[in-house]
């Protein structure tokens, strides 16, 4: 394990106990419920750049496993929709946080009258040694974490994810990315890694790493500007766009032609016929929009047709795609 997890360690231990509002900057709007009310300290706390919390992931009262507890609020969000003991599972190496997430987790049972922190499991641990027995998880998130560990370790924490997983399982995750090379200075200062900055990666090679786990349907659901590392105050030539990325990989079956890798990708068939069939598992409804995976939408495109218009990625899928 890398000697500069004690430096991560350092500064979430100070963010836990002096929060910081500027720490991170989620740039997805906070989810809100019927019956929810998020405490003002998890709100300051809010250490994350995206968000995990998918309802159409939650259905059935999942078992939840979170990754990095932070404020708590993930993990408030979550047992909404796992309202039993022990059902949602949060982690963290970071003593001092785990504590000031109990507390937070009290004050919000007084707000919110259908909550009991006895829903959230504590638990002391990292992700590169989940606490968490094989195959016991429906659904594993965790936000802006995995953007700390160089490449090694993040590889490892995939691995335990992936481990603990039940079949058809879902990772839900945000992270900062980048399309440009991080410089190596940056890379190796301690502290802009431990902020979620200098460890981004391309989106691709983010991909890349999830797949070669084993995940065998990815779902990139969002990805917006995040941060500008800039040659003003950083030590860049050049300003470097930090963007975010919330990403869904399915514990399922790897396909034989390698992943479904949906970007939000759409197929519009609008020829003479009522639908357009490639007989490899793909109807299209004349002029009704299709998402489809990446590799399909080659498929297509390689047919060359004058009736079906396939669309770019936008990086914002929400279900109901062709796999």
């Amino acid at each position: 394990m890398g000697t500069y997890l004690d430096t991560v360690k350092d500064v979430y231990k100070q963010a836990a106990i002096n929060p910081d509002k500027g720490l991170c900057c989620t740039t997805t709007p906070i989810w809100q419920f019927p019956e929810l009310s998020i405490p003002n300290k998890m709100l300051e706390m809010n250490y994350g750049c995206g968000s995990t919390v998918h309802p159409r992931d939650l259905v059935n009262e999942p078992k939840i496993l979170y990754v990095g507890v932070g404020g708590g609020m993930e993990l408030l969000q979550f047992s909404y929709f796992s309202r039993s003991k022990g059902k949602v599972i949060g982690v963290d190496p970071v003593e001092e946080m785990l504590s000031v997430c109990a507390e937070n987790l009290t004050e919000a049972q007084k707000q919110n009258r259908w909550f009991n922190p006895d829903f959230i499991d504590l638990k002391l641990g990292d992700a590169l040694n989940l606490p968490v027995e094989d195959e016991s998880i429906d659904v594993a998130a965790q936000n802006c974490l995995f953007n700390i560990f160089y490449e090694n370790e993040l590889e490892i924490a995939l691995k335990e994810i992936y481990r603990v997983l039940k079949p058809n399982g879902r990772l839900s995750l945000s992270d900062p990315i980048s399309e440009q090379p991080i410089p190596e200075n940056l890379k190796n200062d301690e502290r802009l890694r431990a902020l979620c900055l200098s460890g981004a990666i391309s989106l691709q090679d983010y991909i890349d790493k999830i797949t070669a786990i084993g995940f065998g349907t990815i779902e990139v659901r969002a990805k917006r500007p995040y941060r500008i590392l800039d040659t003003l105050h950083y030590g860049t030539d050049d300003n470097i766009l930090i963007e975010s990325v919330e990403i869904c990989a399915i514990k399922d079956s790897m396909p034989k032609d390698g992943p479904c890798i949906f970007t939000d990708k759409t197929v519009i068939y609008f020829g003479k016929e009522d639908s357009f069939d490639d007989h490899k598992g793909h109807l299209v409804i004349k002029n009704q929009p299709l998402s489809v995976c990446d590799k399909t939408a080659v498929a297509l495109a390689a047919l060359e047709r004058n009736d079906i218009y396939i669309s770019g990625s936008t990086y914002f899928y929400d279900g109901g795609g062709c796999c």
